[in-house]
């Protein structure tokens, strides 16, 4: 699920994480070999496109900026939340419009894009020679930077407005796939993140902070990810100036820290 604890230089000591470049295969393709092989637990959710592309059409208005997105109501309707929107729920079902103010229009895309695809970009390949997944060359983000894996850092994170900063795109698309009731969107984001590498200590920290404000008090799988990150590269966190700021500042986050952190100190010592 995690990646293993990096190996610091000189020009990334404020960084965690490695991954590894992909030959391409996609996750749905994949996920139907194991399903037929083993069991479903694998399966992406995907419409049924023969009765999709003749649905109507509903138009959502996304962000401050309102940006305007079309969908096909059965494709929505995958979602509990658009499918309560589309049954008229919201007072602008019947002229077949949504309004999601305080959604970010980029998290949004990749949402639609995995409802009609089963994935978004960057894809999720399985490597068959290494037995592995991993995540499709995005190649360099519109800054031109890149990190260990070739994908550029535009494509990894996001400038989300609701916490005025940025965040990992995989962590908020996360979050709102748990708003929306899509589980196998849910599981897919975390084994991405899982894979992401080349991230900023503060841009980790902020992440987990959205992450705990984002899921319920019983979310047992993202909010576990960023304990077992932090403590897995605690080497890097306890010289990060940005780690000395936010424990200050408080939080469940650093408390759910204290507690992990205890655990695995007594695991070690069961060990030895």
């Amino acid at each position: 699920m995690f990646t293993r604890r990096p190996t610091l230089t000189e020009s990334a000591k404020h960084r965690a994480g490695k991954a590894t470049r992909s030959q391409k295969r996609s996750f749905r393709d994949h996920s139907t070999i194991k399903r037929q092989e083993r069991s479903q637990s694998q399966k992406v959710q995907s419409p049924p496109l023969g009765n999709t592309l003749t649905s109507p059409i509903i138009t959502i208005v996304v962000g401050q900026e309102q940006r305007l997105f079309a969908a096909h109501e059965d494709v929505l309707c995958l979602s509990p939340f658009f499918k309560a929107a589309c049954r008229g729920q919201f007072r602008e079902a019947h002229a077949r419009r949504i309004d999601l103010a305080d959604e970010q229009p980029e998290i949004f895309s990749s949402v639609l894009e995995y409802l009609y695809k089963g994935d978004y970009y960057p894809r999720l390949s399985y490597n068959k020679r290494r037995d592995t997944w991993e995540l499709e060359d995005g190649g360099a983000g519109g800054d031109g930077a890149t990190n260990a894996t070739g994908r550029g850092s535009v494509e990894s994170t996001v400038y989300h407005n609701g916490v005025a900063g940025v965040v990992l795109k995989d962590t908020a698309i996360y979050c709102t796939a748990d708003k929306y009731g899509l589980d196998e969107l849910k599981r897919l984001a975390l084994r991405k993140q899982g894979l992401q590498s080349g991230i900023q200590c503060s841009t980790v920290l902020a992440s987990a902070r959205y992450a705990y404000a984002n899921t319920p008090d019983s979310d047992s799988k993202l909010r576990a990810h960023y304990l077992a990150l932090i403590i897995r590269s605690r080497g890097t966190f306890k010289r990060s100036g940005t780690m000395q700021l936010e424990m200050e500042a408080g939080g469940r986050l650093f408390f759910d820290l204290f507690v992990a952190m205890c655990n695995h100190l007594d695991d070690l010592s069961n060990i030895t």
